[in-house]
């Protein structure tokens, strides 16, 4: 445990959040935040037609409250607490959302589906919907911090597990939670965390944070309402870090709080899949280019892979697109077959194509403690006898090679096919322009198709 006293972190972190201001956080970090709330707009734009929305829809549709909230990306209109739900499927069920390489958490698709679902619905300053993000994203981040690896290594998909306390803040921000509602908001929260790495490769990992998103709403309206809940939900002996982690340091929430912001430590994904292989499709994607590769003509494929790439992306006789998102196996496929990893390389179609079948037979990986986990080796043997080999340190997208504006900005545009062009393009200009936004109803009428 660090120096810091945490006895009382839960209030600590419930004090700080009700008193937090726009102005306090530096403008590059503000900035970083709008780079973040742009990816996350265009994958829940890029994930709101797949099936898993239908299902959902279906499903839930027949039981949820009256029609006032949108869900970005559909027609139809919900309530603000299914559409929360739906906004993190959709914002996450491609797998292309932002990812923190400290803890391995996509921070912003639960607490932004949350806020744009009560934004949708409110009138909310862009200001003010930007510093509730910014709350929840550094709570859902110091939270990540303070329990990895523990929490994340014991099969807890921290995406959903912590993700639903970012979103409880955030929204009990907008609400104007006292600091000690704001504390039954961080315990209603913490009572819910739940989400299984076991789902990997299913609709249901998608579910974890719409699921984190609806639950941390739910906990800011029952706290404002005076609903009551423990209030040492941190740090107290039976709370979540004592009970979801076998080591943690919670001095990692407090220090700092306040005056120190974690937002230069987000990624932004170039390829939808899982972060840890895209040092293999990277590197793959570069040897097909530069020796011209005939994927027909492989013999082998060897990767030296960080350990952690087995452990989360080990899975060789796949059939859906989902679990192609999870194969460093695919990866390598994809890389060397198709030269490219976009939307279309991660379908059920492109994961049972015969010749990606074939080259994924042939790919080996060795876990060497020695690799860090953005950096591969491959080597790629043919079958006229050429051996063709690249040692790749740095992956595209990750913190020492981040997308530029304009490459997110493509990465929207790839996604926003269900608006028309001229929709699409004042939509990016909204999302930039969030802080001088007098409504966000605004924005988020223009993320809805036949609406804008």
């Amino acid at each position: 445990m660090g120096g810091t006293d945490t006895r009382n972190l839960t209030r600590q972190l419930a004090d700080y959040v009700v008193a937090a201001r726009l102005e306090d956080v530096p403008a590059d970090a503000r900035k970083e935040a709008r780079r973040a709330l742009v990816n996350f707009m265009g994958c829940a734009l890029g994930g709101s037609r797949h099936e898993a929305m239908d299902i959902a829809l279906a499903a839930l549709g027949p039981y949820a409250g009256a029609p006032t909230a949108r869900v970005l990306g559909r027609a139809e209109q919900t309530d603000p607490l299914l559409a929360s739900l739906l906004n993190g499927i959709s914002s996450h069920v491609h797998d292309y959302d932002d990812t923190t390489p400290s803890n391995y958490i996509h921070p912003t698709s639960p607490v932004a589906s949350a806020l744009f679902a009560y934004a949708s619905v409110h009138a909310v300053r862009g200001a003010d919907l930007e510093l509730a993000y910014a709350l929840g994203y550094e709570t859902v981040t110091r939270i990540g911090d303070a329990t990895y690896p523990a929490h994340y290594d014991a099969g807890w998909h921290s995406t959903g597990s912590i993700g639903v306390f970012g979103a409880a803040v955030a929204i009990g921000k907008l609400l104007g939670l006292d600091a000690q509602q704001m504390v039954w908001a961080i315990g209603l929260a913490a009572t819910q965390s739940a989400g299984l790495r076991e789902m990997f490769g299913s609709m249901a990992k998608s579910f974890h944070p719409g699921r984190s998103a609806q639950s941390g709403y739910m906990a800011a309206l029952l706290a404002q309402r005076g609903f009551t809940a423990g209030g040492h939900a941190l740090e107290g002996p039976r709370g979540f870090a004592a009970v979801e982690s076998t080591a943690y340091d919670l001095a990692i929430i407090a220090d700092g709080l306040g005056s120190h912001y974690h937002f230069h430590q987000n990624t932004y994904k170039p390829f939808p899949c899982g972060i840890v292989i895209h040092p293999t499709i990277d590197a793959c994607i570069q040897l097909r280019r530069s020796h011209q590769i005939d994927a027909r003509g492989i013999a082998a494929v060897r990767l030296r892979v960080a350990p952690l790439v087995r452990d989360l992306c080990d899975k060789k006789e796949i059939a859906t697109g989902l679990e192609g998102k999870f194969s460093v196996y695919h990866a390598a496929s994809i890389g060397l077959v198709r030269g490219k990893a976009g939307l279309a390389e991660f379908t059920d179609e492109a994961v049972n194509d015969a010749l990606m079948r074939q080259v994924r037979q042939r790919v080996q990986a060795e876990a060497d403690p020695a690799m860090s986990e953005d950096s591969v080796q491959v080597e790629v043997s043919m079958d006229d006898g050429k051996t063709h080999s690249l040692m790749l340190e740095h992956s595209l997208g990750n913190l020492q090679r981040p997308l530029s504006d304009a490459q997110l900005e493509d990465k929207f545009r790839d996604q926003a096919i269900m608006l028309p062009p001229t929709q699409v393009e004042a939509l990016i200009a909204a999302c930039w322009q969030l802080e001088h936004i007098d409504d966000v109803r605004k924005l988020v009428t223009l993320a809805v198709p036949g609406a804008g």
